[in-house]
């Protein structure tokens, strides 16, 4: 399996479970590992067989900007989905941090691993 990625995709959103962070725009950044098949784009050198990160990372910025969740967990079950359901995706590998959460710490969030890599 090939991987086609997106790393530090930073997107602002409402995010969290504290009255201030409902009210402002909370920055997330994403790392994103999707299993591809890149036999057919490199073959052709056509964009209509490649699964388009440029693509992918439109859909996400729109999906997370509007997006209002309360968890970390939820947001970064959803963006998995998007990339499996509309993309044709059988494997994503996903982190997703909140940089300057907590005090002391450059980043912190999940990562999740869905789908089958073969």
């Amino acid at each position: 399996m090939d991987i086609v990625y997106i790393r530090e995709l930073e997107v602002r959103t409402i995010i969290g479970i504290y009255d201030w962070e409902r009210e402002q725009k909370q920055l997330v950044s994403i790392n994103l590992e999707m299993g591809a098949d890149i036999a057919a784009a490199a073959a052709s050198d056509s964009i209509e067989n490649a699964l388009d990160y440029k693509s992918v990372a439109k859909r996400l910025i729109d999906f997370i900007e509007s997006s209002e969740f309360f968890l970390v967990e939820t947001l970064a079950e959803r963006i998995a989905e998007i990339v499996m359901q509309e993309f044709g995706v059988a494997w994503v590998k996903l982190q997703l941090g909140k940089p300057g959460a907590v005090t002391g710490s450059k980043d912190v969030g999940v990562i999740i691993e869905r789908g089958t890599r073969n």
